[in-house]
């Protein structure tokens, strides 16, 4: 068998694996066998073969592999669950002190507390969520 042929292999074998790992290493691995395939199919001699193979896959795996990782694990750019509901408007339907109160955020009624332990916030006023403490909503009104 032709040694081209059996880096294809190789490179097929590794793509493969990589659909099933999901962790970018087997996948510049393929790469860099499917360019010693290339190699080989001009005629390269086994040991330059397996130096080039080496070569291509020490570059990727320690110069590609962590940009793509960067982009897969970038930072979150939406927010969901609680918290999504920080910042946004809330309605007090009963009295908030720094003990508690009830306030309506996006149709769901939440027990509230007022961020300034001080403060009494009177029904039908608009507040902020501050942040969310278990099932509690620390809240500030709005000037």
């Amino acid at each position: 068998m032709d040694p081209w042929l059996i880096w294809l292999i190789i490179a097929a074998v590794l793509a493969v694996a990589e659909i099933f790992t999901l962790t970018a290493a087997l996948g510049l691995l393929s790469a860099a066998a499917l360019v010693t395939a290339g190699s080989a199919a001009l005629g390269l001699p086994l040991p330059f073969q397996f130096l080039v193979f080496t070569v291509v896959a020490t570059v990727t795996v320690v110069f590609v592999r962590p940009i793509a990782l960067r982009h897969v694990r970038g930072p979150q750019t939406e927010r969901f669950g609680i918290d999504a509901l920080i910042g946004r408007a809330a309605y007090v339907v009963s009295e908030v002190t720094g003990r508690g109160g009830r306030v309506r955020i996006d149709g769901e009624e939440w027990t509230a507390r007022a961020y300034d332990e001080t403060l009494v916030i009177p029904p039908g006023t608009t507040v902020d969520v501050m942040e969310i403490s278990g099932a509690t909503a620390i809240v500030y009104p709005r000037d």
